[in-house]
């Protein structure tokens, strides 16, 4: 590992700086025991510094939460941010121009607003992120790092809920260990994901529930898939209004009649939306 390193650093392009950039991904958020390989050299490393990385929220009546996450993508400086608006009758629209996204309209269905906001992206790299959900100040330096090696295509971020009930600090943690153990994300947890990938696998299916754990095993066929550390931080409101424990076995139901071939429109049925 050490003599790797070493190598690592020697490279043109590199050095001590690239190094600090990645290694804590490397090492322990993704999960590596030793640097991939062939090593990232002068245009390796410089191209994918460059990687251009575009945000894309989809929303429907997000007038409470869709600022705040507005400004904090925009500090963050991505390529661009797309809001896709599914016909909204609040403000979400005009706060989320006003907040300096790209809002641009889409037909209802959060997997249909994200395909429509795919479809306008410029950017190398897409970022689905949820109305109600913040992203870490690191979040598009650790995206860039984590694509650094090609063999990975996508990834997500560990999610942390706010409040501070011991019971959500534990929901969260059974989401990333389950999602770390079997590579499959929920869309609260900001998957990003190669943009050539993304046009591969279709994008997101057309369907009205279970669209984001269908496209991350549709993902899991095509590379590696990166489960960085960094924590997004998104609503517990879904939580604290249906209760905790009875949210997460409704959850957890939902998904295993899924994955058991019940149609995602049948589900829908018992799965309200909260804002």
């Amino acid at each position: 590992m050490l003599a790797a390193t070493f190598k690592f650093i020697s490279e043109p392009g590199v050095g001590v700086n690239g190094l600090l950039q990645v290694s804590y991904l490397w090492v322990g958020d993704i999960g590596f025991d030793r640097w991939p390989k062939p090593y990232p050299g002068r245009k390796s490393w410089k191209e994918h510094s460059r990687m251009r990385i575009s945000v894309i929220i989809p929303v429907l009546d997000e007038e409470r939460t869709i600022a705040a996450t507005v400004d904090n993508v925009i500090s963050l400086s991505p390529h661009e941010l797309l809001v896709v608006d599914g016909g909204s009758k609040d403000g979400t629209r005009d706060i989320s121009e006003r907040a300096g996204a790209t809002v641009i309209s889409g037909p209802t269905g959060r997997a249909r607003q994200m395909n429509r906001g795919a479809q306008e992206a410029t950017g190398d790299v897409l970022l689905f992120l949820h109305a109600d959900t913040r992203l870490p100040p690191s979040a598009l330096h650790d995206v860039r790092a984590a694509l650094v090696d090609p063999e990975f295509v996508a990834g997500r971020f560990d999610v942390k809920l706010d409040g501070n009930r011991w019971s959500l600090k534990l929901v969260g943690a059974m989401i990333n260990a389950r999602s770390r153990l079997t590579k499959v994300a929920t869309g609260d947890q900001a998957i990003f994901v190669r943009k050539s990938i993304f046009e591969d696998t279709g994008g997101f299916p057309d369907i009205p529930l279970m669209e984001d754990i269908a496209f991350s095993q549709a993902l899991k066929r095509k590379g590696k898939v990166a489960c960085l550390r960094a924590r997004v931080i998104t609503s517990a409101r879904r939580w604290e209004a249906e209760g905790v424990w009875r949210t997460v076995f409704k959850m957890w139901t939902i998904k295993l009649l899924y994955l058991a071939g019940v149609s995602p429109s049948r589900l829908k049925q018992y799965y309200a939306d909260t804002r």
